[in-house]
């Protein structure tokens, strides 16, 4: 990794593959919380500093109160950090709205490719601008998104993804939804899918049959946490001696009601709430579970399933979104409409050791196939790509002015 520079610009391609690029990356998701968005994008990040050799990569960073922390900053070795005391709204505001400030009079510099991972641009002067979009559950459904995604990512996102010179998306049920709902070319849409965790290794046996049920995620609408409430109350009901449950994961504000139900009988003292999972703390956590169950409406990747079959963990999920293309026989998948049948393959892998160990297994084996290393060649790719799109644009437009 070169120290950073303002003066040189990409080196000619080699293979389709630009060998320098200057790159400049919105690091603000993963700055307070890294869930799965955050989590994507900091690995990938990462991976890129350990495998781009020459190319200089940037962390642009803007908070009030949040800054990145130590850990970010030797997690990070080689990788440029800019962080600038703005509050998030509104830079959002003035970026998302007015398409200004630049990142280049933000972080100080020039840059080949400014990486969004969201799916709103950053505003550059010259850079390809790529945007992340892992799912569009904003669209269909607007009322389980928070106050500021209801806001602008339903009334924007269309734009942004179609002036965007690449659009980056996890998986290829997002990559369709992307096309057929934003309207964007399917050659302008990268599929990038996120990597196993580094403590995969140690997971080469089946998890424990005495562990807990776990649900890993954000306690929100989008992850169907009545339907499993409910579910899992059908499952007491009928075994008392069923595992417990314990939800992992961060709060918003329609968690209280499900919080206020775990206190109440007939889940009370079966659940437990661990709240917020840091990412150093999540392998102890699937490490003890016996089952993983996601039951969400909709997901663009999924990533606590990766996690769980790295951890030798079986998995009930929802056979909505991307989970079936990421999980495969791993585990079993519901309708998660379908509470009873919810319900009924939570039991299954309870009391049904060999169903269980044998998905276990499968989950340990397909996850060698997810790495980040091949993630960040992939992305690495498609700034290659993008740029190519960004120079035969400006190409196009300065002929027809000279025309």
């Amino acid at each position: 990794m070169r120290a950073p520079s303002r003066g040189w610009g990409p080196a000619p391609l080699s293979n389709g593959r630009l060998t320098r690029v200057r790159i400049v990356v919105d690091y603000r998701p993963a700055l307070r919380a890294r869930t799965g968005v955050g989590e994507y994008i900091h690995q990938i990040i990462k991976a890129l500093a350990r495998t781009g050799q020459d190319d200089e990569v940037t962390l642009f960073s803007s908070s009030w109160k949040d800054r990145p922390s130590d850990e970010v900053v030797a997690d990070l070795p080689g990788v440029r950090i800019v962080d600038q005391r703005i509050p998030v709204r509104a830079l959002n505001l003035a970026w998302h709205r007015l398409g200004w400030p630049s990142v280049e009079a933000m972080a100080g510099g020039t840059y080949d490719v400014a990486h969004s991972p969201h799916p709103l641009l950053m505003p550059s002067r010259s850079a390809a601008q790529l945007v992340t979009i892992h799912d569009l559950h904003f669209m269909d459904h607007p009322e389980r998104t928070s106050r500021e995604i209801r806001r602008d990512y339903a009334s924007l996102a269309q734009a942004h993804a179609q002036r965007a010179d690449r659009v980056i998306v996890s998986s290829r049920y997002a990559a369709g939804e992307v096309e057929r709902l934003l309207q964007v070319p399917g050659e302008r849409i990268a599929v990038c899918p996120a990597g196993a965790p580094a403590w995969a290794a140690w997971g080469r046996s089946p998890a424990a049959r005495d562990g807990y049920i776990l649900f890993l995620g954000t306690l929100e609408p989008r992850k169907n946490i009545g339907g499993l409430l409910e579910a899992y109350a059908r499952v007491v009901s009928r075994s008392p001696s069923a595992p417990r449950l314990v939800l992992a994961g961060g709060t918003v504000p329609d968690s209280v009601q499900w919080l206020e139900k775990i206190n109440a009988p007939p889940l009370a003292g079966r659940v437990e709430y661990l709240g917020y999972v840091s990412t150093d703390q999540r392998e102890s956590v699937y490490k003890g579970a016996r089952l993983l169950v996601l039951p969400s409406f909709e997901e663009g990747f999924g990533l606590p399933v990766l996690e769980a079959m790295a951890a030798g963990v079986p998995i009930v999920a929802s056979n909505c979104g991307a989970i079936p293309e990421v999980l495969g026989d791993a585990g079993l998948v519901v309708d998660p409409e379908d509470t009873e049948a919810l319900a009924a393959a939570i039991v299954r892998c309870v009391t049904e050791p060999g169903l269980a160990e044998a998905a276990a297994r499968r989950g340990l084996e397909r996850v060698r196939q997810f790495t980040w290393e091949r993630t960040a060649g992939q992305v690495r790719q498609a700034y290659s790509d993008a740029i190519a799109t960004r120079r035969e644009r400006s190409a196009r437009l300065s002929h027809a002015h000279r025309h």
